[in-house]
């Protein structure tokens, strides 16, 4: 490692114009964090051109981005990490914390991801939230957000990684509760704000445990020593870990926060599932690869949670009728996947980051086209009050449709070149482990297939099913530009990442890759089952709502879908376990408080004054009084001495 640094400072001080470029790569940062201070302070004066200052950054920071990204690629493969070093931040002893930026491979595809994506669906909003007169508000929390999850996703150590989650954190409680008249809203952030900072606990652990065994926080540092630590040690840091991890990507036990998101404007849903905060649980267990490298167990619990939680979004998003509600339990299902490949290490960590950046297109462009949907019909999300959109608006439909067919597998879109990959990767792992993990994958995809396809023919195609007060049209072009990028990029990114192992081999350097080591099927059997299972999963949606009228009343469910409209009772458990023996503890603890510790703190006093009271009254001032208590003494004493002397 300290070779590689020396090579990366030998070539940037060849390369004045190359290590400018990048020792101000601070501004990614910055730039967004100032233009939030500047839309919280300003007050009502920017509200005319408050909105256009909340755009214009993050271009800005795509552009800077993208040279960025050319700059780093231009060096030799070897020379392509770079650390910039800005501060010492924190002293302390023996602990010390350095303000720095790690550029390297796997960082630059998420600034891009962030500052791209988060591009569109910005002037997307100017559009959706024209209305609105907090939107000089909403931008400036979009650009706190945005200032987070880049110092997330670029600091070098874990310290400035935390601080980062936990402005994510904070910036997705103000977007989804941005709507405070709603108490659903309100009630949506809280419960997201909670559920994360259960994670939170895991990843603060996991940094203590680091710094108590390798006394640094820095990457450099305990990767280089973590292979000196207890097989424990490395296990539980992995595990405390995958726990962040799980409460920020929104994974089984901490996935109930993820779909009541939702309340959030639709902009926000497309921010937060698609290129940011969801994906930055990947981000941290691909980054942490030499800890999970060391730790079979911790690999193994991270592939169960992957499997578990995509097969548990599928089934939900098939029950839902709400068109936000199915792409976030779509949301939840992709990222399982994501967590699955991951979970396979050196196999895997390239194949995830691969379908992550796959489905922050065609997932924000889907988010983008429900949002189309919802402003043509008055804020209406249910589907059954759908129905034949697709001749009044064709734009939509068709952006929409691209991001459908990306997102179910169809040959030669996004998730055709990277879901089906990590399909392939989980039964190359070989084993029962493998077929088990292989056929949850597969399972995944066939309910993909089914609830987007319904989702499709119950919004776009079949009857008008919609209230006579609609009037669906088509949206403005700031709203449909950038869902027809979008949809461009579900069409050709995941050729692009994975003609050639393109994408792989710029991951390799920063996250490793090893080829499978066992293959019980061909590669050609695994696509044909894969197209096998989509058509099959699409077939049966067509036969459910395509091929008959779709009531506007949901008929009568039998007790697997109301388990899956209930979230599978997911809520339930949490309440049942965690959430109401809280709320028992706390009034114990408050009574306890308010009658043991404070009733024992009012007896003392109680006491103190009235023993005082009745010692006061022996103070009468006068002499005969006094004598006669002192002559009451003396005899006592006598007494005592006479019974100690002839005892």
């Amino acid at each position: 490692m300290s070779n590689l640094a020396g090579a990366s400072l030998a070539a940037e001080m060849s390369n004045p114009a190359s290590g400018g470029l990048q020792q101000a790569s601070w501004l990614l940062i910055a730039l967004p964090l100032a233009s939030a201070i500047v839309l919280f302070f300003v007050g009502k004066r920017g509200d005319k051109w408050g909105h256009y200052l909340g755009v214009a950054v993050p271009v800005v920071c795509f552009i800077y981005a993208v040279a960025l990204f050319f700059n780093i690629r231009g060096e030799a493969p070897g020379s392509r990490r770079r650390e910039v070093n800005m501060f010492d931040w924190i002293t302390v002893g023996r602990f010390h914390v350095q303000a720095a930026l790690e550029l390297d491979q796997l960082s630059m595809c998420f600034v891009l991801l962030i500052t791209g994506v988060g591009s569109l669906i910005h002037i997307y909003s100017l559009g959706y939230m024209a209305h609105d007169p907090q939107r000089r508000r909403f931008f400036a929390y979009f650009n706190l957000f945005v200032a987070a999850m880049l110092l997330l996703v670029l600091g070098n150590n874990f310290v400035s990684l935390y601080v980062g989650w936990e402005g994510v954190g904070l910036a997705s409680y103000l977007l989804i509760g941005f709507w405070t008249y709603k108490p659903s809203a309100a009630t949506a952030a809280k419960k997201a704000f909670i559920m994360n900072r259960v994670g939170d606990v895991g990843l603060s652990l996991a940094i203590m445990i680091m710094f108590a065994t390798l006394g640094t926080t820095s990457f450099d540092g305990v990767f280089a020593g973590i292979h000196n630590a207890s097989t424990g040690t490395v296990t539980a840091m992995a595990l405390l870990l995958l726990l962040g991890a799980c409460g920020k990507s929104g994974q089984v036990p901490l996935q109930a926060w993820l779909p009541d998101a939702m309340e959030g404007p639709t902009p926000v849903s497309a921010l937060i599932h698609a290129a940011t905060m969801v994906t930055a649980g990947v981000y941290l267990i691909a980054r942490c690869a030499p800890i999970f490298d060391l730790t079979t167990d911790g690999r193994t619990v991270v592939t169960i949670v992957g499997a578990v939680t995509l097969l548990y979004g599928c089934i939900c998003g098939c029950a839902y009728d709400d068109i936000k509600k199915v792409l976030a339990y779509s949301t939840v299902s992709q990222i399982g996947y994501m967590f699955l490949a991951v979970g396979l290490g050196p196999a895997g960590y390239a194949l995830g980051i691969m379908h992550l950046l796959a489905h922050g297109f065609f997932k924000a462009g889907l988010f983008l086209g429900a949002g189309s949907v919802m402003h043509a019909m008055n804020d209406e999300v249910d589907m059954r009050r759908f129905g034949g959109l697709a001749r009044f608006m064709p734009i939509t439909t068709i952006t929409f449709g691209l991001g459908y067919l990306a997102l179910i597998g169809f040959p030669g879109l996004d998730g055709y070149f990277t879901k089906d990959k990590i399909i392939e990767a989980a039964f190359d792992k070989g084993g029962t482990s493998g077929l088990i993990l292989g056929t949850c994958a597969l399972i995944g995809a066939l309910l993909t297939a089914f609830y987007m396809t319904r989702l499709m023919m119950m919004t776009f195609f079949g009857k008008r099913r919609w209230a006579q007060d609609a009037h669906p049209h088509e949206s403005p072009p700031v709203m449909t530009v950038p869902m027809i990028i979008l949809a461009i990029g579900s069409v050709g990114a995941g050729a692009w990442f994975a003609t050639g192992d393109r994408l792989v081999h710029w991951l390799t350097p920063a996250v490793g890759f090893a080829e499978p080591s066992a293959h019980p099927l061909s590669t050609t059997t695994l696509s044909i089952l894969t197209i096998v299972a989509m058509l099959l999963g699409a077939g049966l949606a067509w036969a459910a709502v395509g091929r008959r009228d779709v009531p506007v009343t949901p008929p009568a469910a039998g007790p697997i879908v109301v388990a899956a409209r209930k979230n599978l009772y997911g809520d339930a458990l949490n309440e049942g376990l965690f959430a109401r023996p809280g709320a028992w503890l706390s009034r114990a603890a408050v009574y306890f408080d308010s009658r043991g510790v404070d009733g024992a703190v009012g007896g003392v006093g109680a006491l103190l004054g009235g023993s005082s009271a009745r010692l006061r009254r022996l103070q009468t001032g006068f002499v005969r009084s006094y004598a006669m208590s002192m002559l009451g003494g003396s005899f006592v004493v006598v007494a005592a001495l006479l019974a100690v002397r002839f005892g």
